[in-house]
């Protein structure tokens, strides 16, 4: 009986692993680039704009990745749903470490300044491509092979990708300041964390060329179900379900942005943090994530992950203005805590929401509808810094003015999450349905 079994766990394994690389690089990309534009794009490529202007200029850069991550969704979301999960997987990782590691090439310096900054959004536009495609296609080689116990579980994994990116970003980013210094780092350690994006693509492409496609799509393909236009009918077919899986999304993307851009820059600028204290604590604070991820996926295959979504919803929107209000005249050891708690309750909606997104879609259109989602979530959430900045501008400085922000993105969350729970598992269905094929067609053990 054991020789049965171990495969099955051994494939197991490796689609989580599989699913999860992807994301892990993702947010490295992500995160990498937010403290390069936090700390260093300004003053590189948009400097004849003055202080302000070069520091709201850096955070464009991070929105328009997020504004044509659509096009990424609707092109990425179509290979998915004709071509399968596991290739198109293999594409968008392709181009979204390239990417990264020819930002670290880019030229600086004031002769090259123009140049270095058309060439550093034209990079943008390429990983904001790939980001629409990588998201949902992970989310679904997750769950499509997972039985239904344990997608809620499995759902989460991809989501981990983010506190493995943050952490990874994050640290490398801290010991090189601690070992260079400002002034090494900003003539060429900078570099450093974006060109080691090139060797991970290696390992990515490794695990995704190593799992089989999923049950789901092998059975769409088989019975000839595939849909020709499946973004039109994801869109169509499911408009309810599609504007339900936005608000889902809000929180869980727009969280991250918010307290690991925007707040870094605000904390060095106006709070008069030293960076070092803030990117030890955004660590730790991903560090904890390691365990709370799991954990809240876990509590999804208990209590269904909308109403998981719907708890961290809630927390949040209770320490939005309570978090803010600290940070202003916070010690060390305070602003650990404020980053550990900022980050736990926003992480419940974060862990759940793939598994809550997952099963409101057919599979047949699900890829697209995922990526399109999520990407149209990710477009308003990646303004976040841009808007907060706008509003604190507005307002003074005022203390509460990110927390107005956060709770906003909490109370449309809570609003999705609500909804979801009311709506009908098609993806549970379809991926239920596979999966009873499958174990019809496993050969009786002699």
């Amino acid at each position: 009986m054991s020789t049965t079994t171990a495969p099955a766990r051994t494939a197991t394994s490796r689609v989580a692993a599989a699913a999860t690389v992807g994301t892990a690089l993702e947010s490295y990309d992500f995160y990498t680039y937010s403290y390069f534009a936090a700390f260093f794009a300004g003053p590189f490529f948009f400097s004849a704009l003055g202080a302000t202007g070069a520091l709201l200029a850096s955070f464009a850069t991070i929105g328009i990745a997020f504004v044509v991550r659509p096009i990424g969704a609707v092109l990425f979301g179509h290979l998915g749903d004709r071509i399968g999960r596991r290739a198109t997987l293999i594409i968008t990782i392709t181009l979204m470490g390239v990417a990264t590691g020819l930002v670290g090439l880019l030229p600086t310096g004031e002769g090259w300044a123009m140049l270095g900054g058309v060439a550093l959004v034209l990079l943008r536009v390429v990983q904001g491509l790939s980001l629409g495609g990588e998201w949902g296609g992970a989310v679904l080689l997750a769950t499509e092979h997972a039985d239904a116990r344990r997608r809620p579980f499995f759902a989460s994994l991809p989501q981990l990708g983010s506190p493995i990116g943050s952490v990874a970003a994050g640290g490398l980013m801290l010991v090189m300041f601690s070992a260079l210094g400002g002034e090494a780092m900003a003539a060429w350690g900078w570099r450093v964390p974006f060109l080691l994006a090139i060797p991970l693509i290696a390992v990515s492409l490794y695990l995704r060329w190593s799992v089989d496609e999923t049950p789901v799509f092998k059975a769409i393909a088989a019975q000839g179900t595939r849909e020709r236009n499946p973004v039109w009918a994801a869109v169509r077919t499911q408009p309810a379900a599609f504007g339900v899986a936005i608000l889902v999304a809000l929180l869980g993307i727009g969280s991250y942005s918010l307290m690991n851009t925007y707040t870094m820059g605000y904390g060095v600028a106006e709070l008069g943090y030293d960076e070092m204290q803030l990117l030890a604590a955004a660590t730790i604070g991903g560090l904890l994530q390691f365990v709370t991820v799991p954990f809240f996926g876990w509590l999804a295959t208990r209590i269904g992950s909308a109403r998981v979504v719907a708890l961290g919803a809630v927390g949040t929107l209770l320490i939005a203005f309570p978090i803010y209000w600290l940070l202003g005249s916070a010690t060390f050891a305070v602003l650990v805590v404020l980053m550990v708690v900022g980050g736990i309750l926003p992480t419940a909606s974060w862990a759940a929401l793939g598994g809550t997104m997952q099963e409101l879609f057919h599979g047949r259109h699900a890829y697209s509808a995922l990526s399109l989602a999520y990407a149209i979530a990710a477009v308003l959430s990646g303004f976040i810094p841009y808007l907060t900045a706008e509003l604190g501008t507005l307002t003074g400085g005022a203390w509460w003015h990110p927390g107005v922000v956060l709770a906003a993105l909490s109370a449309l969350t809570l609003v999705g999450a609500i909804a979801a729970g009311r709506m009908r598992r098609l993806g549970d269905e379809d991926a239920d349905a596979a999966q009873a094929v499958i174990a019809e067609e496993q050969p009786v053990p002699a």
